[in-house]
């Protein structure tokens, strides 16, 4: 049987039901719980546009289909007539309120005035009193001292010494201002003489010899007596011809990272037990067959008078030395030049317009996701080699990459939408590499553009152009009607003879990962700059944590070429797997070498974050549990089709969230979404997230069986504003207080059966029954809880309008008194978001 035994339930009309339960008291003590839904009403308010459409509209009514039902044509224009009378009341009484307002501010200026006059003439007569005063208290000094003087002239010489040794302190007027001081006696005299003999007696002494400085102890370390004395022993003793001791040999001694103690001796040429005595003073009980690290070895060496030399696994990467180049070997080479600016500026319509190509088609929404790579012949023959670099926020790794390999950075900046945020950071970035600046100021051909606003705005940056006076060169072209790209690669080619770029062809070569990806039939590919010497195919190489040989080379028109000299951009295939980007490319003499430093450098990579990811003590592993229990986490899997894109879609994730939710990255990678990566999705409950690649069929049939999502993007602003959102999702309501009421307590009555009623004058607002109440008194809140009753004479109701008097009564709380004041308050959930 259910609370309202199935009868129901009580309603008022109206729109948004808020249910409650009231309490009917009966006669004899009865009482029934009804179950109440309270609706607000809902209030139209009309739109904006109303008014004006009813004013242009012939009939005085506005619109018959429009108006409320029931309203006649007579009635709508007495509405509309009583409607402005009251604005021009509300009028009236505004200019009412301003002229008073006006009147009130002149009235205070007339006896701010007045007072100021008033206590200008008290201080001006305050002056003058004083002045007399200091005047007749001076007068009266000067005979004073005259009196004095006279007084000190017949006086006794005999006096004079007890008079200087007394020395009295400045004497005072009646002000309490010192009087002038008297001439300098003797003892004064005789004081700053010998003061003054002082400094030319230490200036005279300065040329002596002391016993320091005959030591050999002037201005650095003096050695001891005992030390003094050792010498004079052992000369005696050598001539005497008695034993001397033989001097210590100082060696170099090699220590790796881990060293065993009686191998530690044995390279110093030290006993054993000296080298375990040592460790012992030091607070290590070891013996001789157990381990110790470098920093502590380091300290026994160095103890024993030897030197250290430090040796490492990482002495693996020695074989790759940086030769100095020798001027008759070097070559000039083609300028790279990086293309920056802020993302939908028009950088890569820009290099397709030079480039007679159409890059921009290819990319998902206009939006370039990698880096590209190109290389272009101009009409006069010159090579140039570009690289096209995101605009998008979430990208700043590569364009930071991009600065870093680059010889000059042409910075595009849209004419109609000038300087914006990642225009700015493309200039800290240029800046940071130190590379030259040619700004190309694009879209001229459109309306809106304004050249000189988007130089002044550069000035806030430190970019000067030539038009401003500068050094930095500024070409105003349009990737559209090909207007002024002609100048653009004038001023490339200008700033590429000023570098005098140059480069040896015939060493082995070395080159810089613009972006890697794992390829369906080609396996792993790499973007490479070369950047000194020549690739050729089947050359040895490592690059990273991947080592491999050139299987074969693609430039960037899709044509297999046998060898890639300096900045020269290629595709590298036959590596054993995916390299980040950025990684330093280095050919090698012999495969061994080269697999030795990739499994070398893979496995400093793993140690470091073994270490980075594990607590060092307990306490730290607590209170890192503590710290994450507040904590709500959103897992995801990334795969994207590029190593550039999944890095920086790793990025953008790290910054989603704040101290109660966050986004962790369980595993992100190159290449299709496999079953693998469904089985750890499923087990750690993460949806996938595919960027520019697609599950393969048993991934999709093993996702359906298990229930893991799996979504597919092209854009990065769809995931990043996707993944935002379902962690908004994990962020917990914020309740969120409205008041609705205030009610002064008048007396307090007694009831039985119910304890003490307040009875109360609503002085604001509305109190309602359901609300949340707080009691005050003197402004202090003293309680807050809810209401046990709410009355209007003898009725319980369940709210009370400002004005009128009702009774109420607290829940488990009977200390009111007469004079408090109820505050009544609802509240309410208000969602959040991660913006």
């Amino acid at each position: 049987m259910s609370d309202n035994d199935g009868k129901k339930t009580l309603g008022l009309g109206g729109a948004g039901a808020r249910p409650g339960n009231v309490k009917q008291s009966f006669s004899h003590g009865r009482t029934k719980n009804v179950v109440v839904e309270t609706k607000r009403k809902r209030v139209v308010v009309p739109k904006p546009g109303a008014a004006a459409k009813g004013a242009v509209s012939g009939r005085p009514g506005g619109d018959p289909s429009k108006r409320p039902a029931g309203i006649t044509d007579v009635e709508m224009a007495r509405r509309l007539k009583a409607l402005q009378a009251a604005k021009a009341r509300e009028a009236e009484d505004n200019e009412r309120r301003a002229a008073e307002e006006k009147a009130r501010d002149e009235q205070r200026a007339r006896r701010r005035a007045e007072m100021e006059a008033k206590e200008r003439e008290q201080r001006e007569a305050e002056e003058r009193a004083r002045e007399k005063a200091e005047a007749e208290a001076q007068k009266k000094r000067e005979q004073e001292e005259a009196a004095k003087r006279a007084a000190a002239e017949k006086a006794a010489p005999a006096a004079e010494a007890p008079a200087a040794r007394a020395a009295p302190g400045p004497k005072r007027d009646l002000s309490n201002k010192p009087l002038p001081a008297a001439t300098p006696r003797k003892a004064d005299r005789e004081r700053d003489r010998n003061a003054r003999n002082r400094g030319q007696d230490d200036a005279r002494r300065s040329g002596k010899l002391t016993l320091s400085q005959a030591t050999g102890g002037a201005g650095g370390r003096q050695k001891s007596m005992a030390a003094m004395k050792r010498k004079q022993e052992r000369a005696r003793q050598k001539a005497m011809g008695g034993t001397v001791e033989r001097e210590k040999v100082i060696r170099d001694v090699q220590l790796p990272e881990s060293i065993v103690v009686s191998e530690l001796a044995n390279r110093m040429a030290e006993r054993v037990a000296d080298v375990v005595k040592s460790l012992m003073n030091m607070g290590m009980m070891v013996t001789q067959n157990q381990a110790l690290d470098a920093d502590t070895a380091e300290l026994i060496i160095e103890e024993f008078g030897h030197k250290v030399v430090r040796v490492s696994d990482a002495d693996v990467e020695d074989v790759i030395t940086d030769v100095e180049e020798k001027e008759e070997d070097l070559t000039s080479r083609p300028p790279v030049i990086t293309i920056m600016g802020h993302v939908d500026h028009g950088k890569t319509s820009l290099l397709d317009a030079i480039r007679d190509a159409k890059v921009v088609a290819g990319e998902a929404g206009g939006i370039t996701q990698h880096i590209g790579a190109y290389q272009v012949t101009t009409d006069s023959g010159t090579t140039l080699s570009f690289l096209d670099t995101p605009g998008h926020a979430a990208f700043t790794s590569m364009r930071s990459r991009g600065a870093q390999v680059t010889d000059i950075v042409v910075l595009v900046v849209a004419a109609d939408d000038s300087v914006m945020p990642q225009t700015i950071e493309a200039i800290n970035h240029a800046k940071a590499a130190e590379v030259p600046m040619i700004v190309a100021i694009n879209k001229i051909d459109k309306p809106a553009a304004d050249p000189n606003k988007v130089r002044a705005e550069l000035l806030q940056h430190e970019v000067i152009v030539e038009a401003m006076s500068g050094e930095v060169q500024d070409v105003e072209v349009s990737a559209v009607t090909g207007q002024g790209l002609d100048e653009l690669l004038e001023a490339i080619a200008l700033q590429s003879e000023i570098l005098e770029l140059k480069a040896n062809p015939d060493r082995a070569a070395q080159g810089a990962v613009i972006e890697a990806q794992l390829d369906v039939g080609r396996g792993p590919v790499a973007t490479v700059l070369v950047q000194k010497g020549t690739l050729r195919q089947g050359d040895i190489f490592v690059v990273g944590e991947q080592y491999g040989k050139v299987r074969a080379l693609i430039n960037d028109k899709g044509d297999r070429v046998q060898e890639a000299g300096p900045s020269v951009p290629v595709e590298v295939l036959g590596l054993n797997g995916t390299p980040e980007a950025g990684d330093v490319l280095n050919v090698t003499d012999t495969e061994a070498q080269a697999r030795e430093i990739a499994e070398y450098r893979e496995q400093a990579a793993k140690d470091k974050r073994a270490a980075a990811g594990a607590a060092t003590t307990l306490e730290q592993l607590m209170q890192k549990a503590k710290d994450d229990v507040d904590v709500s986490e959103l897992p995801i899997l990334v795969k994207a089709d590029v190593q550039g894109s999944a890095e920086a879609i790793v990025q953008a994730m790290e910054k989603i969230g704040n101290d109660e939710v966050r986004v962790r990255v369980l595993h992100s990678g190159v290449g299709a979404i496999t079953e693998s990566d469904i089985g750890l999705a499923e087990a750690s409950g993460a949806p996938v997230m595919g960027f520019n690649v697609r599950a393969n069929a048993s991934a999709r049939n093993t996702a359906n069986q298990k229930g893991v999502e799996i979504r597919y993007y092209s854009v990065i602003y769809d995931l990043v504003d996707d993944v935002k959102a379902a962690a908004s999702g994990l962020l917990s309501n914020e309740i969120k207080e409205n008041f609705i009421g205030y009610a002064n307590i008048k007396d307090v009555f007694k009831v039985s059966n119910v304890g003490k009623v307040a009875g109360c004058l609503v002085t604001e607002g509305v109190a309602r029954r359901s609300a949340g109440v707080r009691l005050l008194r003197d402004n202090v809140v003293i309680h807050e809880g809810t209401l046990k009753t709410l009355k209007r004479f003898k009725d319980e109701v369940p709210e009370v309008q400002s004005g009128q008097e009702c009774g109420m009564a607290f829940e488990n709380y009977e200390d009111i008194r007469a004079g408090d004041v109820i505050e009544i308050f609802e509240r309410e959930e208000v969602t959040r978001t991660l913006d």
